[in-house]
């Protein structure tokens, strides 16, 4: 139980007032030089932790845009390789035909100049096979004249000389 009065028991309006007052000194003082600079640090590590959050929000975006960037040069890169890559393929194929057709052209060369040497041998052959038969038949006809022959001798020395001409090649 709780006695006012005397004994020192008491209510003592002295020491409350006095602690009331240390209470509000200490408040005041606490208020000022602690609480104060206490709070303006908070402000500033508010402060501080709302611009880092901006800041990589803004981080955030730019990456998002060089991402996106970077996805259009990759495709932008990818439909240049796909048309080098056609572009050398057609090259090829133009190439491929030049190179067809120019083998065509130098193997219808070749085929007419081997034709044209053909027909050249095949005509000089026939001249000098028409000049040996002329020879021949100058040389029979000349023998024929220097000796009157019968039919017989005459068929025999014919086959005698086509024999040595035969023989002589």
């Amino acid at each position: 139980m709780f006695v006012l009065g005397a004994g020192g028991h008491g209510f003592n309006g002295g020491d409350i007032a006095f602690q009331l007052i240390m209470f509000l000194l200490l408040m005041f003082l606490l208020r000022k030089y602690a609480f104060g600079p206490l709070m303006g640090v908070m402000k500033q590590r508010e402060e501080h932790i709302a611009n880092e959050i901006e800041q990589a929000e803004k981080h955030h975006q730019e990456a998002k845009k060089l991402a996106e960037e970077q996805r259009e040069l990759m495709k932008k890169s990818r439909q240049e390789a796909q048309a080098l890559i056609e572009e050398a393929r057609k090259l090829g194929e133009e190439q491929k035909e030049q190179i067809i057709q120019a083998a065509r052209a130098e193997a219808e060369r070749l085929k007419e100049a081997a034709k044209k040497e053909i027909a050249q041998e095949k005509e000089q052959a026939m001249a000098a096979l028409r000049q040996q038969v002329a020879s021949l038949s100058v040389l029979i006809a000349s023998k024929v004249i220097e000796k009157e022959l019968s039919e017989q001798d005459q068929a025999k020395l014919i086959s005698e000389y086509i024999q040595e001409v035969g023989e002589g090649r």
